[in-house]
């Protein structure tokens, strides 16, 4: 799987200058690798760090690993145990590929999955060989991890939130399937941004989001400047019932698309780059400037 396929999605493409999201999918993944690997090592030695045990055998630190992702690559740390008998199922030693569990390892990470369903996408990734406990140690290794990360505190000022859904295909039941993260990213007053979370649901609604920013401003956010959504019905009210002064504006991405349904389908390539010309503008004067030109020409 190519980087470019888990960065394909319209949402997606605003944030691909500096790599934030890259850089986030990166972070996410590398947390839910070594969860997993020290779920592994739990099996292995079958007790867990910290409880009393008569295995002579036991933990020994880390070890540093390169490994190669859709995403690019990247280090994780590997547990290693005292006799060195311990050899992961997931990185195994002497390889450093890690092939298509990436949107795996993400999906576990939003909110709307069940411990049943952390399982069965854990046990997918490791196929039927391994045991019944194994998967149950990992499982509970890298449940623990997913609570504190969806629940850690946030900042309590965004400058500009962008929420909307991105579709990620996942390996389930020998399948593949799309799913629905919905995802909200956050510009901070440092100007770096930060995915606030991920959410799974059945369907876009604006009860739906309701849930989504309650969740954001149970975590310790007290406003929300900007924020940029799509056009969905009901939205914006939403949005004013959980943080009443914030100011709600449609999406780049999403204006440009509904702009796009009143031209002709050999138009929309250059019409949309016109477009883009007034949204990069570097200055209020330079955007006016291309939009006069693009008002002219259109």
């Amino acid at each position: 799987m190519k980087k470019e396929d888990l960065l394909n999605d319209d949402f997606l493409k605003q944030f691909k200058t500096g790599d934030e999201l890259t850089s986030f999918l990166k972070s996410i993944q590398k947390r839910g690798i070594e969860k997993m690997l020290e779920g592994e090592l739990d099996a292995h030695l079958d007790y867990e760090k910290h409880q009393q045990s008569d295995n002579s055998n036991t933990r020994n630190g880390y070890a540093s690993k390169k490994i190669k992702t859709a995403l690019g690559e990247t280090s994780i740390k590997v547990p290693r145990d005292r006799e060195a008998s311990f050899n992961p199922m997931l990185v195994p030693k002497r390889t450093n590929m890690v092939d298509g569990i990436e949107n795996v390892i993400i999906s576990l990470y939003a909110k709307g999955m069940s411990n049943s369903d952390i399982e069965e996408q854990i046990r997918e990734v490791y196929g039927f060989d391994v045991s019944t406990s194994t998967i149950s140690r990992i499982t509970d290794k890298v449940t623990n991890d997913i609570v504190a990360w969806q629940n850690r505190p946030l900042e309590p000022v965004y400058l500009i939130t962008w929420m909307d859904g991105i579709v990620f295909k996942v390996r389930e039941n020998s399948k593949v399937i799309n799913k629905t993260m919905y995802i909200a990213v956050g510009l901070r007053r440092d100007g770096k941004k930060e995915v606030l979370g991920l959410w799974l649901g059945k369907n876009e609604s604006a009860a739906f989001w309701m849930s989504v920013l309650t969740d954001i401003k149970a975590r310790g956010v007290q406003d929300l400047l900007i924020t940029a959504t799509d056009n969905l019905n009901g939205f914006t009210d939403t949005i004013k019932n959980v943080f009443p002064e914030s100011k709600t504006q449609i999406c780049v991405v999403h204006q440009i698309r509904n702009a796009c349904r009143y031209v002709v389908w050999k138009d929309k390539k250059e019409f949309t780059k016109d477009m883009k010309s007034i949204y990069d503008a570097p200055t209020k004067s330079a955007a006016k400037a291309a939009l006069d030109d693009f008002a002219k020409k259109w």
